[in-house]
């Protein structure tokens, strides 16, 4: 394995990992949440970095049903991310407090960053389970096997992850941050901790193997019409 795809793997491991704890902003408070939001602006702009090829394909090459999907998907995570970057920013009282921007449209930037932190949540939640065969891809490479295939159990365990994180999407009302009919977010601060973690990593799995399924399902319909065309 080369020291880029080393890299690689190392700043995707690391985002995935602060994902579920920037949602918990209730567990971490204000100063940690900005400078970990901070990490993860660095750690975006370097994926971005080593990803740079793929934006220099995206006028080549014959578009199919899921590549398309991914696109849009990614684009619109792009654009999400740059607006709760700017709005973290100009809300920051510690990481980036010495710009002094906090004067500069501070309520617009909170509802954005309501807006756009949800919306970053679950898009980048899509984009990891868009990843999930690169990942068992790269695992098998390194094991030396040919095929990794899961235990029935884990994907049981997977599948109740899902649900769960699909009823606590539900519960805690994600949608009405992410359209804005509800303006400001009602967390518990009195949850446990780790419960916290685990429904947010829950709602991961939720979103991500949503996606997942989505683009197979979307690669099964392209090979139907192309057999078609053929026949």
């Amino acid at each position: 394995m080369t020291a880029k795809m080393k890299l690689k793997m190392t700043a995707d491991i690391l985002m995935t990992a602060l994902l579920p704890v920037l949602m918990a902003f209730q567990v971490t408070g204000q100063t940690l949440h900005e400078y970990l939001g901070a990490a993860m602006i660095l750690l975006f702009v370097i994926h971005n970095a080593l990803n740079a090829r793929w934006y220099g394909s995206l006028l080549k090459g014959k578009y199919t049903p899921v590549r398309l999907f991914q696109t849009l998907l990614n684009l619109a995570l792009l654009c999400v991310v740059i607006l709760l970057a700017w709005s973290g920013i100009v809300m920051s009282d510690s990481a980036f407090s010495f710009l002094h921007l906090q004067a500069a449209g501070m309520s617009r930037a909170r509802l954005v960053h309501l807006c756009c932190a949800y919306w970053g949540f679950v898009l980048m939640s899509a984009h990891i389970g868009l990843h999930w065969g690169l990942a068992a891809a790269a695992a098998r490479q390194a094991a030396g096997a040919e095929e990794i295939r899961p235990a029935a159990v884990l994907r049981v365990f997977g599948a109740a992850a899902a649900l769960y994180g699909a009823v606590c999407f539900y519960r805690q009302n994600i949608l009405s941050y992410m359209f804005l009919t509800v303006q400001f977010a009602f967390l518990d601060f009195d949850k446990n901790a780790a419960l916290v973690f685990i429904e947010n990593a829950a709602m991961m799995v939720f979103w991500g193997g949503a996606a997942f399924y989505a683009a197979k399902a979307l690669a099964r319909t392209g090979r139907h019409s192309l057999q078609k065309k053929e026949c």
